[in-house]
């Protein structure tokens, strides 16, 4: 395995780069902004009372430790991992989104901007800022793709009914990339009264940073809880991959244990040879370094550097960028990516319905997906842990569509 002296620490440099990955690509306007931010957030790290309340919301509001469930007919089905997953879907608002938007809107609140604004593909991290807004008095503006408002409708009546404003983006491809360009147009244009809520592990430093710090909760609860669960640490851990913020969240505490391997799923789509798809490290004729929404990390683009259009059955994986940090742990083949195709997700969330009465969110069942093909090619005495990034009510109407009746 290739590793490097700084893999241990997994912390950025000065200049917020995960080796090769990271950084700041971003106009002059936003540098000062950037700074004040990171400045912010080292100061509230260091802080006992807000690290304290920090905590004593995620108990007594988000509702955390979220559980671990061990999926015991779907492991006897498969007839190979023991597999556990760990409940994100129970977290307030229904997905791990809730963690860093109360983080970043707790300090916000720190330093005096109670204007937000945020970007949405799935609606989770819209609805989680729409939420801690709604419970912290700030005013909250999320900017979501039209083709993602169509399909995650649900979502948006929540956004509303909690009091943010919904701005439908029509640029591109109106999806996430292009919500998330619009978030960041307002907040150049606001930069002095407005904090940008950015809802995954990417962006300009120290985004992906904080946004790791806030999602850790995940893999430090999960390590314990399957300690005390099986005995042992997980062989491997599964979470899907889109900006990545639930997958570095699970994969952050164990990253210094050799022997459990790292595996994120990315979305294929239709296929890698199809060219509809989301999964930037799987096409090598697209996927390279690139600077996508102010970091280095890996885009698909085209050979003259234009970013390419995705696709994904699942809102939240439709993304054409990775968190840097991911980036990086492929690298250093600390942890390696897969991907699942639109066919396989939706076998998966059927499969884990049925034999679990757990409906996930596409994007969880992604991950679902992998763990479907890995657990039989493993002995019946290892354990898989797989992250249940979220729940599956806001993709009914898709999957209700896509399956045409055959429910």
């Amino acid at each position: 395995m290739k590793r490097s002296a700084e893999t241990a620490t997994a912390t950025p440099d000065a200049r917020g780069y995960f080796g090769e990955y990271g950084g700041r690509f971003v106009p002059e306007t936003l540098v000062p902004a950037l700074d004040e931010l990171e400045a912010a957030f080292s100061e509230a790290m260091a802080d006992e009372e807000f690290l304290g309340r920090f905590a004593q919301l995620q108990a007594t509001y988000t509702g955390r430790p979220t559980p671990l469930t061990y999926a015991s007919r779907l492991s006897e089905h498969l007839g190979g991992a023991r597999i556990w997953l760990k409940r994100e879907d129970l977290a307030h608002t229904g997905a791990h989104k809730i963690n860093n938007a109360m983080g970043q809107a707790l300090l916000a609140q720190r330093m005096g901007k109670r204007r937000i604004v945020a970007e949405t593909g799935a609606g989770q991290h819209g609805v989680a800022s729409a939420t801690v807004a709604a419970l912290l008095g700030q005013d909250c503006h999320v900017y979501m793709g039209s083709v993602d408002i169509a399909r995650q409708q649900p979502n948006v009546f929540r956004m509303r009914l909690l009091g943010a404003e919904v701005i439908p983006v029509e640029s591109g491809s109106r999806t996430l990339k292009d919500a998330i360009n619009e978030a960041i147009r307002d907040w150049v244009t606001n930069v002095r009264d407005t904090f940008y809520l950015l809802g995954s592990a990417l962006g300009p430093h120290p985004y992906p940073l904080m946004v790791r710090e806030f999602q850790s909760v995940i893999g430090l609860e999960a390590r314990e809880q399957v300690l005390d669960a099986s005995g042992q640490l997980p062989d491997v851990c599964v979470a899907c991959v889109g900006g990545g913020s639930n997958a570095i969240g699970l994969f952050h505490a164990f990253r210094n244990d050799e022997s459990v391997d790292l595996i994120g799923v990315e979305a294929g789509g239709h296929g890698i040879a199809s060219g509809a798809h989301a999964a930037r490290f799987a096409d090598p004729s697209l996927g390279r370094p690139g600077v996508l929404h102010g970091t280095r990390s890996f885009v698909l683009q085209n050979q003259d550097g234009q970013i390419m259009n995705t696709h994904s059955i699942s809102a939240g994986l439709d993304y054409a960028s990775v968190g840097p940090e991911h980036a990086w742990l492929r690298a250093e083949e600390r942890a390696h990516y897969t991907l699942a195709t639109d066919e396989e997700a939706l076998t998966a969330f059927q499969t884990l319905s049925r034999l679990e009465g757990i409906i996930p969110a596409l994007e969880s069942a992604h991950a679902v997906a992998e763990a479907i093909k890995r657990a039989p090619t493993m002995p019946r005495d290892s354990v898989m842990l797989v992250n249940l990034s979220g729940r599956g009510d806001k993709d009914l109407d898709t999957v209700i569509q896509q399956l045409e009746g055959e429910l």
